[in-house]
């Protein structure tokens, strides 16, 4: 069994992390140095999301060089260290890889500016003309995940070009070899420099169909329909992905990477067809896709029990569960409080698979409201102020102290990276540390009886012992037992037939009931 087929990997959203430097932006230093975090939480992997120099359109994942370190995160030097660090403590490395875009800022894309129409400059990009007497109209109704159209006119010629994203990350064009010969080069850069893995951003959207035909109305209405859309999920996906792998089983590992074969790739594949989700992990091509429709799920037995059948319906796949992400509104926030949230973390953590989790989660973090002058999101400008995008789960970690910025930076609470709610001291690591009623001990027993009591096949299902219809969810996974109740009333667990000592529960229990919204773990003899 791979590693990484149970693997527990904490996402980092760098600049949010830990300063180092007190300019109150996280960085890679900071990152290093509170890299012990993690290993006592008892994470196998970190995944550090962009580091690359970037214009921050969205985030860092507007890049404008692949093999490059932003100023205000470090150096590769830093790189260096930060991989050997994670590497001494036993964690693996994954960084992402961003293929579908380029900033706007990228060489490339300045040069196919300058180069003007039919130029081969422009073919490593989506340039079109317009539609229309004049041009003046998008060349199709594409529609941006972000809002508006995913058209930009170049007013110097009148062509435009394709962004499906904010206009600040024009599409590459995967049909242009050098593309794909360019990106060849960036994984050999990275595994060069030992990471152990990618995740590999909108791993769906690469390629477009010939043509580039309308996808008519209410498009990223219902995710459950973008297999659908002529700018996803594309049949010539699958052999670049099918070359990626083969890259990764067989370039030469550096001193303390692992080994090839234990590489992995994780897809950003936002496919909601289990049929279709599946082609990306075929044994060939990408080792894991993301479960979005997890991440998604109601709080209801039926819904979740139902995702969790779905993500198992292919025999031998992979499997992952993830609650939160750097996109993602925050478990308590999203779920209704935190008590499910916590339920929810034994629940995800119990089933066999690979667990994602996204720094603060194992704080217990909700949503921090982010005032408008502060929104760094492009969400809020391409939505005409209706959404007020991710930023909320992208605040600075609270470490310790009683106001922002809560040990994070040395820098003013102001001039750190988003703000920090000032109700926040109760959360910050330092807080909970000793409280083994709070929500990082939770996490941290949690996720040492889950290597202690490891899932004899994480492909294989859980073994139910509730029933479809019940509001209450309940199974085995090897020696672990996980009872969730779901529903409002106290549940009796004496007439479920469970067997077991307890070893964890998200909150206390009343007497033998399980309170709503409340879940325990057995270990069978």
């Amino acid at each position: 069994m791979s590693w990484w087929q149970s693997m527990v990997c904490y996402e980092v959203h760098p600049r949010a992390f830990a300063d180092s430097d007190g300019d109150g932006v996280g960085d890679l230093p900071g990152l290093t140095a509170r890299l012990e975090h993690l290993g006592d939480l008892g994470a196998d992997a970190v995944w550090v999301t962009p580091f690359y120099p970037s214009p921050l359109a969205d985030g860092g994942y507007d890049i404008a060089d692949y093999t490059g370190v932003a100023p205000d995160l470090g150096t590769a030097a830093d790189v260096d260290r930060l991989t050997a660090r994670a590497h001494r403590l036993g964690l693996k490395l994954i960084i992402d890889l961003v293929p579908n875009h380029t900033s706007d800022q990228h060489p490339w894309f300045q040069a196919a500016l300058a180069a003007g129409p039919g130029s081969a400059e422009r073919e490593r990009y989506l340039f079109r003309p317009g539609r229309g007497r004049d041009g003046e109209l998008p060349p199709n109704d594409w529609r941006s995940a972000f809002g508006g159209p995913a058209w930009t006119r170049v007013d110097a010629d009148g062509e435009w070009y394709c962004h499906l994203h904010a206009p600040e990350q024009p599409d590459l064009n995967w049909r242009d070899p050098r593309v794909r010969e360019a990106f060849d080069g960036v994984l050999r850069h990275w595994l060069d420099r030992g990471v152990d893995g990618f995740r590999v951003d909108v791993a769906h959207a690469l390629f477009k169909a010939e043509g580039l035909p309308d996808a008519g109305p209410d498009q990223h209405a219902d995710p459950l329909r973008n297999h659908l859309m002529p700018y996803y999920d594309q049949e010539e996906l699958h052999p670049l992905y099918r070359e990626w792998r083969a890259l990764l089983d067989t370039h030469p590992a550096p001193p303390g990477a692992v080994e090839p074969k234990d590489r992995v790739m994780v897809a950003e594949s936002a496919v909601f067809d289990p049929g279709r989700l599946s082609r990306y992990i075929r044994p060939d091509e990408m080792h894991q896709a993301f479960n979005f429709a997890f991440l998604e799920a109601p709080w209801r037995a039926g819904e979740l029990r139902r995702v969790i059948e779905e993500s198992f319906a292919v025999p031998g796949s992979p499997v992952t569960w993830l609650l939160s992400s750097h996109d993602a509104v925050r478990p308590p926030t999203r779920l209704g409080s935190l008590a499910r949230a916590r339920a929810a973390a034994l629940l995800m953590l119990a089933l066999p698979g690979s667990a994602y989790l996204y720094q603060g989660e194992e704080l217990g973090l909700p949503q921090a409201e982010v005032a408008v002058e502060r929104i760094r999101d492009p969400l809020w400008e391409r939505s005409g102020h209706t959404e007020r995008g991710r930023d909320g789960a992208r605040v600075p970690l609270p470490w310790s102290g009683g106001e922002p910025p809560y040990g994070f930076s040395t820098a003013p609470a102001e001039a750190a990276w988003l703000p920090q709610p000032a109700d926040w001291a109760g959360l910050s690591v330092a807080a909970q540390l000793h409280d083994p009623d709070s929500t990082l001990a939770l996490y941290r027993e949690a996720l040492r009886l889950r290597r202690a009591h490891p899932a004899p096949d994480p492909a294989a299902p859980p073994t139910w012992l509730s029933a479809p219809g019940d509001a209450h969810l309940a199974f085995h996974r090897g020696e672990l037992t996980c009872v969730v109740n779901l529903g409002p009333e106290p549940l009796r667990l004496a007439g479920l037939g469970l067997t077991g000592h307890l070893v964890l529960s998200s909150g206390p229990l009343d007497g033998d009931a399980l309170p709503a919204d409340t879940a325990l773990w057995l270990v069978r003899a």
